[in-house]
């Protein structure tokens, strides 16, 4: 094999140290880990990444020599895997035990690499190790193949969003090189594991930690493989930003107050980028004020970006705490007490459904039950099986009711915010940790499989006759101010006077009961319909006309209430008030109020309004009056066959 000499140094740290630094200052940064199976070479595979690399100093290497003689376990050669197992019980065992991580550099790029445990009992140590990282190399001994650790590395790997994997089939010395060992396993591990789990376009190399082959130098003995090295890979790979929320995530970690003089409130920025004279908003209180100042260590900021630790202090006097989030003013972060959250149970305990724990999130404890566990990952077969309870090393899909609202972000977009753990209240031992899903709306939600639905002795015909009418429900969707409470409500009173069962939903309504604790972000909205159509379709389902008045402005909404109450049942009627006309009918300043920045994403100002491109009747309010919009929706009504005599 050719050597790589000096390859992976920089020249200008002997002729120009100025220059090294900035460049190293430069150099992007990759976390990366090793699992794996026991025995499949992990601390093996870094200590010959480092050996050939170059990047172990003298004494280093005359260290583990010696160490190599006591405990080795590579016959007659130096022990690289002695550079990881840093325990004496490590050594002693052969086995890495704890997480160990390691600094280093090339001229391209710099790396932080965690070799995390084989054996299965120390799967949690593997959970904290992959939190942080960007790649995972998973090891497999080529003699062995597919291993249940392979499975369970592979699906937490996944879990924890890692979207760079190696597949490093490792040991091919001890199959003597065949490409069709190599072949078979990666074929394996695709269609098995990567398809299952989600691990899209993984690397396979083929290699030799013991002896060098295709880690840093090209294997000789391989020549059948035309793929990059590993350390080729690590140096190129294309570390793409992850899927993370453009807008600000800063949780509140400390409130500073050094003297009277100075309250700032000090974090770290999670997501976005804050700068002095930012309008912010306060979540979950919802006040909003202006960043005055960032300091730091280094002393005042002009921005502090992601992953920078800082104080901000406000124009105003403003009341933040520990674990509430700043985001700019007009954001919006997902609230809920009740979350889903793929869970990794780290306790030698079992758990069972209503346990309750402290959940640390977003800086701050919060009494966190697991409702439900909606069902398992089977490590050997990948597949998801009911289950009514955890054991050590699981993995699982929850629903978790929380005492305080958490303010979050599905882990794909950030982990800082859609990252937790459990804490035992008892012994203070971390049992799980926990990635949450994205907000979604409840329009999915599956009904506990603990209820069933309990069927009428009176059945939909039998309503029907007697009420004269079909059940169906009237949808009247538009702007704000376009006038669908006002035709609602001649609507409403139009089929009373006429001696037909009728019950109106405005949307105003709903928001001072039913869904009183939303907002008006388009999550809360959809949420907002979504309650409004459950409700109309139990109308119906009664042979009651519903009339609902809300704006619903997303299309895709309107369609989920559509599914809901049924096709043949939704009529939806479109509001089409020209946006100027609006503005001139808004007696409460709605309009005024959002343009002033008052009033996040309110459509026709700063969200958008989906028009309802098949819409079952479209009500020109300019031209005709109310009595006249009536006429038509009650005429629709007759021809649907819904008003009976």
């Amino acid at each position: 094999m050719s050597s790589s000499g000096g390859a992976h140094q920089s020249d200008l740290i002997e002729t120009d140290i100025i220059a090294y630094l900035n460049e190293h200052q430069n150099k992007d940064l990759l976390r990366l880990l090793t699992c794996g199976s026991v025995d499949d070479g992990k601390s093996t595979l870094i200590g010959r990444l480092l050996y050939d690399s170059k990047l172990l100093y003298e004494d280093q290497l005359a260290a583990v020599a010696k160490d190599s003689s006591s405990h080795g376990h590579a016959g007659d050669q130096v022990d690289l895997a002695l550079l990881m197992d840093g325990l004496k019980a490590e050594r002693e065992q052969g086995i890495t035990i704890d997480v160990a991580s390691r600094y280093f550099s090339t001229s391209r790029r710099k790396f932080i690499i965690a070799d995390t445990p084989g054996h299965e009992q120390y799967t949690r140590n593997m959970v904290t190790g992959a939190s942080t990282c960007d790649l995972a190399i998973i090891l497999i001994d080529a003699r062995k193949g597919l291993l249940p650790q392979t499975r369970r590395h592979s699906s937490i790997a996944a879990l924890l969003g890692i979207r760079h994997v190696v597949v490093a089939v490792n040991k091919m010395d001890l199959c003597d090189w065949s490409q069709e060992v190599f072949d078979t396993i990666s074929a394996a591990y695709r269609t098995e594991i990567a398809d299952r789990v989600g691990i899209t376009d993984p690397l396979f190399i083929p290699l030799s930690a013991l002896n060098g082959d295709n880690v840093v130098d090209r294997s000789e003995a391989m020549d059948w493989y035309d793929g990059p090295t590993l350390m080729e890979h690590l140096e190129h790979v294309e570390l793409r930003p992850r899927a993370t929320v453009e807008q600000l995530r800063f949780p509140v970690q400390l409130v500073v107050r050094p003297d009277l003089d100075f309250r700032g409130y000090a974090g770290t920025v999670a997501a976005g980028v804050v700068r002095p004279g930012d309008r912010v908003e306060v979540v979950p209180s919802g006040v909003t004020t202006t960043v005055e100042r960032i300091v730091s260590f280094d002393g005042d900021l002009r921005e502090a970006g992601p992953g920078r630790s800082v104080v901000l202090t406000f124009a105003d006097e403003v009341d933040a705490s520990r674990g509430d989030v700043i985001v700019h003013r007009g954001d919006t972060v997902a609230r809920s007490h009740v979350v889903a959250a793929n869970v990794v149970w780290m306790a030698e305990d079992e758990v069972a459904t209503g346990r309750s724990f402290l959940m640390m999130h977003n800086n701050r404890y919060s009494n966190t039950t697991i409702d439900r566990i909606e069902h398992r990952i089977d490590i050997t077969t990948l597949e998801q099986v009911p289950a009514e309870q955890l054991a050590l090393n699981d993995i699982a899909r929850c629903t978790l009711r929380s005492d305080r609202e958490l303010l979050f972000d599905g882990y794909e977009e950030n982990r800082t915010t859609g990252s937790f753990i459990l804490v035992d209240r008892l012994t203070n031992a971390t049992v799980a940790a926990g990635m949450l899903l994205p907000a979604t709306d409840a329009w999915d939600a599956t009904p506990n499989r603990r209820i069933t639905g309990r069927s009428s002795s009176i059945d939909i015909d039998e309503r029907e006759q007697r009420l004269n009418q079909a059940g169906a429900t009237v949808f009247l969707t538009g702007l704000t101010a376009a006038g669908k409470t006002t035709i609602a409500r001649a609507l409403e009173r139009t089929l009373f006077d006429a001696g037909w069962t009728t019950v109106r939903l405005d949307g105003e309504n709903m928001r001072l009961g039913i869904s009183r604790d939303l907002g008006f972000s388009a999550q809360e909205r959809s949420e907002n319909a979504r309650r409004t159509a459950e409700i109309a379709r139990l109308l119906n389902d009664q042979g009651i006309i519903a009339i609902c008045a809300l704006a619903a402005p997303k299309s895709s909404v309107r369609e989920r209430a559509r599914e809901l109450i049924g096709r043949n049942r939704f009529i939806e009627v479109f509001v089409d008030t020209p946006l100027d006309v609006c503005r001139e009918r808004d007696a409460e300043g709605l309009y005024e109020a959002a343009d002033r920045g008052e009033i996040p994403q309110f459509p026709g100002v700063s969200a958008t309004y989906d028009r309802p491109a098949d819409a079952d009747l479209t009500l020109d309010t300019v031209g005709r009056d109310t009595a006249a919009c009536v006429e038509q929706i009650v005429a629709l009504l007759r021809r649907r066959g819904i008003l009976r005599g």
